[in-house]
């Protein structure tokens, strides 16, 4: 299975980080490409990127606080993404490491998730 692994920084405390990444809702703000979420029951929800409005995508969300972590998995095309936050100085260091089934090598560009995740760390620095 092809995958990749992107490392950025915030200058914001691990808990701010958390709040964004764990609320489906706050994704169009910070993911890039996303236009609107709608969250189910238990820890699901569908997202839909620009220009795709017939194309609803379900997701599984599982979290881990104790160890920093956010798991997303696309039930449509079985991409994951695993977003691990740690403490880095008075910061938050964010990785995250994307499986990509085989035959779906260009789900998702890795440039788009680099810039989802600078998205991300800049919109906890600017609400903490």
């Amino acid at each position: 299975m092809p995958e990749f692994t992107l490392t950025g920084e915030a200058a914001a405390p691990v808990e701010e980080v958390w709040k964004l990444l764990f609320d489906p809702t706050r994704f169009p703000e910070w993911w890039t490409g996303v236009e609107t979420v709608q969250v189910g029951p238990e820890g699901g929800f569908t997202l839909w990127y620009l220009g795709y409005p017939d194309l609803p995508l379900r997701q599984e969300m599982r979290t881990d606080r104790a160890t920093g972590r956010v798991t997303m998995s696309c039930q449509v095309f079985d991409v994951e993404f695993a977003w691990q936050l740690t403490e880095h100085g008075d910061g938050t260091r964010i990785t995250v490491r994307v499986d990509i089934p085989p035959g779906h090598a260009q789900l998702p560009e890795p440039e788009v998730v680099a810039a989802s995740l600078a998205a991300l760390a800049t919109l906890a620095e600017r609400v903490s």
